[in-house]
């Protein structure tokens, strides 16, 4: 816990004001527009502040080294941090080149987490699980090596529940993450610790993955930017498959900015993934506009469809009020708002769980102990497999195997795994339709804020539900983008909500579009947590 000597300089008044932003939407007022400085792009800033030599990248990098030091005991975000001497001595070539005028990728200097399912050929990648344990590839990810040629410097592998399996983090075989903004609660999953590190800034962003929502929720959570990329839009290789249809690669950032410069820089097609797109990968930011230079209505005749669905039963009250504050703040911005039904949302969660567990359970087949990975002497070949297993998988991940395998067998696969499928093409129908009329759609990020650190460890069924606002868009292969709309009562400071924008396929830069002007005139997001609130204003 904070001591009084680090007492959060956010703190809390009773109308929950919190005071580097002067307005604030909460679930007791209206969204107002804040006289703070909108959300900036911290890559951009790097990046000139480089090139003009008003810092060096060795500079940089020790600043957030000490942050991510000091406030790693707290978080536990990273599973992995990289020696202070390998990434000084990368900041330090990169001295060298902007000595020599030569030339600087997009991301130079910029420190990332990757998520820990996510392949490193320098770092161990052990996908939060026992049976990983030690596990160092022999090949980066596309995406991880797209951004080390793009000048990234990564910081560490940051902590999941294992294998993807979990919304809290809690699921992690090694350790738990705490949120930044409360550190008794949950900062979402699976990619919680890339989350938390956005968050507290140990890194300028990260990577995650997003297979029903583990981009998304957890951003939601921990008040930062949240992107799912469209199927296809950013290659799986080197992502640690759990089901292979419906993971992503997403996106973390403090600010639209920074999420969609990283999705830029790790998208595109990739010869290793059959699943990549062909597709031209456009310059998501290129139409961003400063604050300034808004028209009054920035966002005139933009068409935008509430799902009802996400408006009922299971919604906290707070969530449901800040996220209507969004939408309000939309049709300030000359939205065309229409309040859209999709009869077959509430199908997405079952099917979901049918067809994610019965495909992991076909991918994890591989950790045999024999390959790669632990291995617990048996026997016989047959106890080899089992006790390497047994001792290797976490009971979630356990839970999953079982009820995918069940689901594929011979007496059951019409009745689970078939039925899932098709109402997974329903629900990308209904997607295709609701998209025809609207722009983009909009939903809560999820049910509730984050709950305190074990609350629902022992209910995978309440754990699950929370899922409910997010599985769709995996099951449909949309994009989607999850901002910071308001703040809720909890903590010392408030807790976070999110909303959810989704677009058609491959339209990521449309959402991006939208979200920056929303948060420039909102600027929700340039509130930091508590926990580095001394320190940081934006």
């Amino acid at each position: 816990m904070l001591s009084s000597a680090q007492a959060p300089r956010l703190v809390r008044s009773p109308g929950l004001r919190l005071r580097p932003i002067k307005c604030l939407h909460t679930a007791q007022s209206s969204p107002l527009t804040t006289t703070t400085t909108a959300p900036s792009s911290q890559i951009l800033t790097i990046r000139k502040s480089l090139l003009t030599q008003q810092t060096t990248a060795v500079d940089l990098a020790k600043s957030f080294l000490d942050r991510l030091r000091r406030t790693e005991p707290q978080l536990n975000s990273f599973l992995y941090v990289s020696p202070d001497d390998a990434v000084l001595k990368q900041a330090e070539e990169l001295d060298n080149k902007i000595k020599n005028n030569e030339k600087l990728g997009p991301l130079a200097g910029v420190l990332v987490g990757i998520k820990d399912n996510i392949c490193t050929s320098d770092m161990p990648s052990t996908a939060g699980s026992r049976i990983l344990e030690n596990y160092c590839p022999p090949f980066d990810a596309t995406a991880v090596r797209k951004l080390k040629e793009s000048g990234a410097i990564v910081v560490g592998k940051t902590n999941l529940d294992e294998f993807g399996m979990g919304s809290t983090t809690e699921g992690s075989a090694y350790q738990v993450t705490t949120n930044p903004w409360d550190l008794s609660r949950v900062p979402g999953g699976s990619s919680g610790g890339s989350a938390a590190a956005v968050s507290a800034r140990q890194c300028v962003v990260s990577l995650g993955s997003d297979t029903g929502g583990s981009v998304r929720q957890p951003a939601a959570f921990c008040g930062v930017v949240g992107l799912k990329p469209t199927y296809g839009r950013v290659s799986r290789y080197g992502l640690v498959a759990y089901a292979s249809s419906l993971d992503v690669i997403g996106c973390f950032g403090s600010s639209v900015a920074d999420a969609g410069i990283l999705l830029h820089t790790i998208s595109g097609y990739d010869k290793f993934d059959s699943t990549s797109s062909k597709r031209e990968v456009p310059d998501f930011t290129s139409q961003f506009v400063g604050k300034d230079y808004l028209e009054s209505k920035p966002l005139k005749g933009l068409r935008v469809g509430v799902i009802r669905e996400t408006f009922g039963d299971g919604v906290d009250p707070e969530v449901i009020s800040s996220v209507r504050g969004a939408v309000t703040h939309l049709e300030e911005l000359g939205c065309f708002v229409t309040e859209v039904s999709l009869p077959s949302f509430s199908l997405g969660l079952p099917a979901y769980y049918v067809l994610a567990s019965s495909e992991s359970s076909s991918n994890l087949s591989r950790y045999d102990g024999i390959r790669y990975g632990n291995q617990v002497l048996g026997d016989e070949l047959n106890s080899l497999y089992g006790y390497s297993r047994a001792q290797g998988f976490g009971s979630e991940v356990k839970m999953r195997i079982l009820m995918g395998t069940y689901a594929l067998s011979a007496g059951y696969y019409d009745a689970y795994y078939k039925r899932a499928q098709q109402v997974r093409t329903i629900i990308q129908d209904s997607f295709k339709s609701a998209l025809e009329k609207n722009d983009i759609l909009i939903s809560p990020a999820s049910p509730s804020v984050a709950y305190k650190i074990g609350e629902k460890k022992d209910d995978p069924l309440a754990m699950y539900a929370g899922d409910k606002m997010t599985v769709n868009v995996n099951l449909a292969g949309l994009p989607a983008l999850v901002l910071p709309c308001g703040f809720v009562e909890g903590g010392s400071a408030g807790l976070p909500v999110g909303f959810q924008m989704i677009g058609s396929a491959f339209d990521e830069e449309k959402l991006l579009k939208v979200g920056h002007i929303f948060e420039q005139t909102l600027q929700v997001s340039s509130a930091v947590p508590p926990l580095i609130a001394g320190e940081l204003t934006c």
